[in-house]
Order: structure tokens, then sequence, then C-alpha cells
């Protein structure tokens, strides 16, 4: 049942006790605030490197090739080593772990895409049909390149949403189906895509068919970077020593030779931003949670005091027929509700200035390095409150035990 000269004698305590009131119900919200703040921090940095990463495949491993840094087998260092369609064949054919296989080139350097009046000036790469599956590319419109446009060479083209914006303007219902030329060549939009990757900037990249590239550009059997996905089951780190042995093996390249084959594991890269962010995570919980114990702590010490002030108080009611579970639930109501209220300030507080670093994000577009998306789960945000309301009851228990057990004479008999 409400009690509200329970509650009157709750609020007079606090009232005349201000500053004490305040600096224990400061420790409880600062320690919940500081937990809801680095949590939310803790996920941002997360969302921001998982946003490099994409929508990539994690189970895929990239390479290219640079020049040979040794000599061997009587060949000279500084030799240029070149990736073929062979190779990704031979790879493909002596690692049966081997899921998908993908490849891109690109036309050296930057080159305008004109449409009708507009122009921007981007890069143009070769691919096959794979790779946006690998490199995770998402389509807004249209449709991905596909077999049939390698096999019939077709002259078609997938855009970035930026250059869609530039040369067809901000509807979006424009773009597909439209001509536009690359090098005086004229291609058909048949696809848009979207990328967090790079910051977004890969958005301004164009794709064709590789085989379209090849005879198009005369620039046949050059690929600048491959990728390959893994079956179910398989991790990259097994098939990536086999990957290199084979191409130095077919490049005559001396198997110590770090720069001619470049590899990017990227499943390893993402299990090691996975382990760093639970280590993070663990020691953000730590501090959070040490300084709410000590918010905590804080609450039952001065309870304490507050018995010992009104310890002759206890005993006139106790001496009037006061139970002694009417004397802990005083006791326990005030520590209850003092937690209470400054946890939940502490979590508006917490959860209010996520929401405005989410805005400032949103509002610099979005391009925050390495920062997106500071939140922190609701579930978690509600077990906190919990937790905290049972931690105010356990808090307040001691001194309400303490205060129960004084017996009215010796109450009435202290200073």
């Amino acid at each position: 049942m409400f009690d509200i000269d329970k509650w009157q004698e709750i609020f007079e305590t606090m009232r005349q006790n201000k500053l004490r009131t305040f600096l224990t119900a400061f420790g409880v919200f600062w320690g919940i605030f500081m937990l809801m703040f680095l949590l939310g921090s803790g996920n941002g940095m997360q969302h921001g490197v998982e946003k490099g990463f994409a929508n990539e495949a994690h189970n895929s491993l990239w390479i290219w090739t640079g020049a040979t840094s040794v000599p061997y087998k009587g060949l000279k260092a500084g030799r240029q080593i070149r990736l073929t369609k062979e190779d990704l064949a031979t790879l493909e054919r002596e690692i049966p772990q081997i899921d998908r296989v993908t490849m891109r080139t690109r036309l050296f350097g930057e080159y305008t895409i004109n449409y009708k009046t507009k122009n921007g000036a981007y890069q143009v790469f070769g691919a096959n049909e794979d790779f946006f599956y690998v490199n995770g590319e998402i389509m807004l419109q249209g449709r991905n390149l596909n077999m049939t446009d390698l096999v019939e060479k077709r002259k078609v083209i997938v855009i970035g949403e930026k250059i869609r914006k530039v040369l067809f303007g901000e509807d979006k219902t424009k773009g597909i189906g439209e001509m536009v030329k690359v090098k005086g060549i004229h291609f058909i939009v048949v696809g848009i895509f979207t990328t967090d990757a790079n910051q977004g900037r890969n958005e301004e990249r164009a794709y064709i068919p590789y085989s379209t590239y090849e005879i198009t550009f005369n620039d046949h059997d050059k690929i600048q970077l491959a990728g390959f996905t893994v079956k179910e089951g398989v991790k990259v780190s097994d098939i990536q020593g086999k990957v290199e042995d084979i191409l130095k093996r077919r490049h005559t390249v001396a198997p110590d030779d770090r720069q001619a084959v470049g590899i990017n594991n990227n499943e390893e890269n993402y299990q090691q931003f996975q382990g760093l962010f639970n280590g993070i995570r663990g020691f953000v919980w730590v501090v959070g949670i040490g300084t709410l114990i000590a918010g905590i702590v804080g609450i039952s010490n001065i309870m304490l005091i507050i018995v010992k002030e009104r310890t002759r108080e206890i005993g006139i009611r106790k001496a009037i027929g006061a139970t002694p579970i009417s004397i802990v639930s005083m006791i326990l109501q005030e520590s209850v509700f003092i937690t209470t209220m400054a946890g939940y300030f502490g979590l508006l507080a917490g959860t209010g200035i996520l929401a405005l670093m989410e805005f400032g994000i949103k509002q610099a577009g979005g391009n925050v390095p390495f920062f997106d998306r500071p939140e922190v789960d609701f579930s978690i945000a509600l077990s906190a409150t919990i937790v905290l309301i049972f931690a105010g009851a356990f808090a307040g228990l001691m001194p309400a035990i303490k205060a129960a057990s004084i017996k009215p004479i010796e109450a009435l008999n202290s200073n």
C-alpha cells in the first residue's frame, strides 16, 4: 500500500541533506552514464571498422602481384609479375577448397564518363560476375554483371550511386537503360550499386564485363586483383599458403620473396578486429561496473550515516510499536529511490549523448573515419536499470538490518 507519510519523511530527509544526497546520487549517475557512454562508443568504433569491411565476404582472400625482390634460378630481381586468367584457372583446379573466383582490372588513371552534357572523371574496371559478391557492393537498381554479359562481350556498365547522381541528377528513377560513353565507346547502364567501403568513395567507380574490357580497350589477359572465397567449413588460412606457392611456382619466384605476390587474408583481419573489440568491450564493462559499484557503496555508506543520525528517532518509532519490517522498508525505500532515480537520469544522459553523436555523424554525411552508429542495445540498458534497482536495495540492506536491531532503550539514550 502507498504510504504518503513515509514518502514525505524520505523527501524531508533528502531536503535537509541536499549536498549529501546529491553527491551520493551523482556517484550512481556517473557510473551508469559512463557504462552507457563507453559501451556506445565501443560499439561505434566496432561499427566504423566493420563499415570499412562493408559487405565484403569475410571468408575471402585477395591477391595481387608486384616486382620480384630477389634473383631466382638465373632470373634477375625486379621482374614484374602479372596475374593471368590461366593463373586463376590453375588455382581453381589445384585447390578444391576454393568456392568462388573473381577478378578485376582497370583502365590506367581516371576516365571521363559522359551522358549528354554531364560528365565526370571516374575509375573504370573490368570484372567478372562474382566480383560484387566477394567485394561487397550492393545493387540499388537494375542488375549486376552476369555470365551472359561476359560470354557475349556486351557493352554494359554498372555504376556507383555517386556517379548516377552526377550524370542523372537526384531523381533515383533515372539511370537504368541510359547510354553513357567511356573513351568514346557507348555502354548501356544496367545497374546502380552502393557501398560503404573506403568511406563511400568506392561509389565513384564503374564496372564493365572483363571480356568487354579486353576487346574494347585492347588490354588482354591482365588481372590487377583477384579474389577467392572458400567453401563452408574451410578456413582461408588453409588455402593461403597453397595459393602463394602455386603462383610463385608458375612465375618462377623465390619462395622467400615477399614482394612479388601480395596477399590479404580478409578472414584473418576480421577475426583480429573482433578479438580487439572483445577486449575493448571487456575493459569497458570492468570500468563501467567498477564506477557503478563505487556509487552503490557510497549509497550504503550514506545509509549507515543516516541510520546513526536517526537512531533516537528509530528508537522512538520502535517504542511506540513500529515493527522491524517497517524500519527496514523505510531505509530500503530511500536507498532504492535514490539509486533508481540517479540511474535513470544516468541512462537518459548516456543515451542522449550517444544520440547527439549519431546525429552529428549523419550531419557530416556519415564519413567519420572508423566510427559509426554509437549505440547501446536496449536490452542491455534495461538490464542495467533492473540490476541497479536490486543493487540499490542491497546497498540499503545492511543499514536497514542494523536499524531494525536497535533496542528502543539504547536508541533513546544515544547522543
